[in-house]
């Protein structure tokens, strides 16, 4: 084998293994607590807020999803909307993600959380 050839078999064995910790990552989710961080660049925010369904799409997203918390701000000159809310299954990412994918034109990520208090439970639990 050549340097380019160990280079690919190395390299595709990394993405087959990442492939793996992060499906099983995605599959191995319940009932977690998640922030989802919805960031509109600039152009498609502008639109958005001029559309004048804009708070009530918003209001009947938050209906649905039942977020535990709602923030609105601004980071790096975009607009952001980040949602503390429960998901149950990973199966149900999708349907957090895609009306703000699609309806706000957003980058869309999400973060696992714990509460203080599930922190203090975490730690109690590591042996030093």
């Amino acid at each position: 084998m050549d340097d380019t050839s160990v280079h690919y078999t190395t390299s595709l064995k990394k993405a087959i293994i990442g492939s793996l910790l992060n499906r099983y990552a995605f599959s191995a989710i319940e009932n977690m607590r998640f922030i989802v961080r919805a960031k509109m660049p600039t152009e498609a925010g502008n639109r958005a807020v001029k559309d004048p369904n804009f708070l009530k799409n918003l209001e009947e997203y938050m209906s649905k999803f039942k977020p535990e918390a709602a923030y609105f701000f601004e980071a790096d000159g975009d607009r952001v909307a980040a949602f503390v809310v429960d998901v149950q299954r990973a199966d149900q990412i999708p349907s957090f993600a895609e009306p703000l994918f699609q309806g706000l034109g957003a980058g869309v990520e999400f973060h696992p959380v714990m509460s203080f208090d599930d922190l203090k439970k975490s730690l109690s639990s590591i042996k030093a």
